[in-house]
């Protein structure tokens, strides 16, 4: 028998039992001709002591060293008074080693496994990731991934849904991002697209009448770099027919609900539900961070007439917005802090930050002279009865500042949202420690730069109203869409789906997808509604970044067992590699002669 035992369930219970264990040296100590081994696995670390009196197992163990893989029999036996470790599941008891046989030699490891302290690069530890997943924080978020694709499997097989795999190689469509392509060796010149979702092909299994559907599927995007994004990730793929989307959101809240409480015993009451124009109008963001209480207030019907041109001119722009935000009990703020937060928002486009601090907000109410209540170099543009309507508007107190975002729409949305959270971040204003919503009525489309319309979510999304009501309004048309986010991120978003040929046509034509193109891409599609095809609507979680906000880590890299890099590349296989020739001839490609530096 290699092993009886895993070292991290040795406990009390097993005290006077002789066991075998097997696992990796963690950490060697030699106290005074005593040895004591630290072995790990999978499941946790366990105390081993080797006396002199076995002389061969003592003379591996002194030969020992980290990460040399051993296996070990012995005898179970409570620690001495003193010398336990409560940290540990096995720190009550120890294993007195009698036997011990090497398995393994190891190499010095590139970084030290029993360190957390130590700062090692992202690319040393993807490198070596192999290594990398043997330090017991990583184990355990491997695990809790695990037993949470476990959980969310038993609840969706529980409420009637099947596991049905979808293709992985596909054809290319337009789902927002570029596709990954894989050249055809039988067809040269035509190629494969690896899928951006499963989005199609699960809208063809509510026509063929699977009713319910799942898939934990792999999805592949390529996306312009971003620091948290993967060119290949997960997603927790759900489609339903015959329910509404306040069922779809439903059955998807109560996953979310059964999932935090088997994993981390939090329970959740019902998620509020919060509109686009809302959620955009209080939070500047389609995924609110509720934690933070900070809520931004429109003001371009106060400033629409200050002589500040800063103020005036995106006030009286149809295009542009001026928001307060008032920070209570922020007028203790340095000079250096604000500067800081003018260089943050700066990120987003912003071309300043202006603030008002409130040093006595009686002096203002009461009309007396503003410097002595207001501190702030834009205050002499302002008359009184600006800066008492502001006052009042944003219902600022004695000691408050009030910064403010002026500019087109987007930039005021993208800074001001981003400046909420990173100052209720940094004043540590959270209220809760989970704030689940969901966010609902998301606009059908979205104007581009060239003043075309693009899809919010993906052109597959069926909108409120009638196909006439779309076609004289699609500006203001409205989606049956709805996202799922939980502290300012959205772990999750779906809507009901297009269903009938006249709805998808109407919504291909807003689009600018001529009949031509839409039967050269989607054809398949289009046969498949003209045969009957259901009502039906589902949801997709990303998984990774779910897990991510579950576990506590920084980046979702830090919940994929091999992730890329930030450049997508793979440091592990060093990946991407180049091929080749004979492959390339296969598939009928030539690389271009790389450009010499100039």
């Amino acid at each position: 028998m290699m092993r009886s035992t895993y070292c991290g369930q040795v406990t009390e219970e097993l005290i006077d039992q002789t066991i075998t264990i097997a696992g990796w040296v963690h950490r060697r100590r030699d106290h005074g001709g005593v040895i004591f081994l630290d072995m790990r696995d999978r499941e946790g670390l366990l105390q081993v002591v080797i006396d002199p009196d076995t002389p061969e197992a003592f003379a591996t163990a002194d030969a020992a060293r980290s990460e040399y893989l051993l296996k070990i029999t012995g005898r179970v036996r409570r620690r001495y008074e003193g010398t336990e470790n409560p940290n540990m599941v096995s720190g009550q008891v120890e294993l007195l080693g009698k036997e011990i046989e090497l398995l393994a030699k190891s190499d010095t490891p590139p970084f030290p496994l029993n360190d957390d302290n130590i700062t090692v690069s992202e690319e040393l530890r993807l490198k070596y990731r192999f290594l990398d997943m043997r330090r017991p924080e990583m184990q355990e978020r491997m695990k809790f991934r695990a037993k949470a694709t476990s959980t969310i499997r038993r609840y969706l097989d529980d409420h009637g849904f099947l596991d049905v795999e979808t293709p992985v190689l596909t054809r290319a469509t337009p789902e927002g991002a570029r596709d990954y392509l894989v050249p055809s060796r039988t067809r040269q010149g035509n190629f494969f697209a690896l899928p951006q979702s499963p989005q199609l092909f699960k809208q063809l299994l509510m026509v063929a009448g699977f009713d319910r559907y799942y898939q934990i599927a792999k999805c592949f995007r390529d996306e312009d770099l971003r620091a948290d994004r993967q060119p290949e990730f997960t997603q927790v793929d759900i489609e339903t027919s015959f329910l509404s989307d306040e069922e779809i959101m439903d059955i998807t809240e109560g996953l979310t609900k059964n999932l935090f409480k088997t994993m981390l015993d939090v329970e959740f009451d019902t998620f509020p539900r919060m509109t686009y124009a809302d959620a955009m109008r209080d939070y500047a963001s389609d995924k609110p961070d509720l934690r933070i209480p900070l809520k931004l207030i429109d003001v371009a019907d106060i400033m629409q007439h200050v002589e500040f041109k800063v103020f005036s001119g995106p006030a009286q722009d149809p295009k542009g917005r001026v928001v307060a935000l008032r920070i209570p009990n922020g007028g203790n703020m340095s000079r250096k802090q604000i500067d800081e937060y003018t260089k943050f928002v700066g990120i987003y486009g912003a071309r300043g930050l202006a603030y008002i601090k409130v040093n006595d907000a009686s002096n203002i109410n009461n009309g007396v002279e503003k410097e002595s209540g207001l501190q702030s170099p834009i205050i002499k543009n302002m008359t009184d009865e600006v800066l008492i309507e502001l006052i009042e508007r944003t219902d600022a107190q004695t000691g408050d500042i009030i910064f403010f975002g002026a500019d087109k729409a987007k930039i005021v949305n993208d800074a001001m949202g981003a400046l909420r959270v990173k100052i209720g971040t940094d004043l540590n204003l959270f209220t809760c420690e989970w704030a689940p919503l969901w966010v609902v009525d998301f606009p059908m489309f979205e104007e581009t730069d060239d003043g075309k319309w693009t899809s919010v979510h993906h052109p597959f999304t069926r909108p409120k109203g009638s196909v006439e009501e779309l076609k004289q309004s699609p500006e203001t048309a409205l989606s049956i869409a709805y996202d799922m986010v939980l502290n300012g991120t959205e772990i999750g978003g779906g809507s009901l789906r297009i269903n009938t040929v006249d709805m998808q046509e109407a919504v291909f034509d807003a689009l600018g997808i001529s009949k031509e193109e839409a039967e050269l891409k989607f054809k398949f599609l289009m046969d498949a509604l003209r045969f009957g095809a259901p009502p039906h609507g589902g949801l997709a979680f990303g998984l990774d970044r779910l897990i991510m906000l579950m576990v506590g880590a920084s980046s979702i890299r830090d919940v994929i067992a091999f992730p890329k890099t930030k450049t997508a590349d793979c440091p592990l296989t060093e990946a991407p590699a180049e091929v080749d020739n004979r492959q390339l001839r296969e598939l009928g490609i030539r690389i271009r002669e790389k450009q010499k530096a100039e």
